[in-house]
């Protein structure tokens, strides 16, 4: 079984990839990551060297490359990466478990807050700036997330809660 978590950052997909993958006993993969160690660059050096529409093909090559592996595992795709390329339309041929973790702004805001040094397209930005760029981001975004197979709403639950709402739709399939 492949899983493919989505959503805006900061709505949990390493945490609850991570989870699910522990609970599951599944390969937990970070795209961002993989895309890192396939390049040998940080995600931020490949954006400052080579530009996004360079990444952005790489993401769509490596993100095929993981759908066409033979193994199951957890993959948590990148906030950006559904919106690109034809990625949503590549996820849902696939026949995966696509999971949108829908996030409410105010508690996105609330997590980014706290980690906006290690969010790039964030760090620079005070809390109202920080409000008025998520919610923009997310109305744009959120055409490609509703395309996800399932939906899972995350806002006032806790890890074990949305990990037991994903744990009922799998049982489901």
């Amino acid at each position: 079984m492949k899983i493919i978590l989505l959503g805006y950052m900061g709505s949990g997909k390493s945490t609850i990839g991570k989870s699910i993958s522990e609970h599951e006993n599944l390969p937990f993969i970070d795209l961002d990551h993989y895309i890192e160690s396939k390049l040998n660059k940080s995600i931020s050096e490949i954006f400052d060297l080579e530009g996004e529409i360079f990444f952005r093909l790489k993401e769509h090559e490596y993100l095929k490359e993981l759908l066409n592996r033979e193994d199951d595992f957890i993959l948590s795709l990148g906030g950006g990466t559904p919106c690109y390329a034809g990625n949503m339309d590549v996820i849902n041929s696939m026949g995966v478990n696509s999971i949108y973790l829908r996030t409410s702004i105010q508690t996105i805001v609330g997590r980014l807050k706290d980690e906006k040094e290690s969010r790039p397209l964030v760090a620079k930005l005070n809390d109202e700036e920080l409000h008025e760029f998520i919610a923009k981001h997310l109305f744009e975004r959120s055409f490609f997330y509703e395309q996800a197979l399932h939906k899972v709403n995350t806002s006032d639950k806790n890890v074990d809660e949305i990990i037991s709402d994903i744990k009922a739709i799998l049982k489901k399939q």
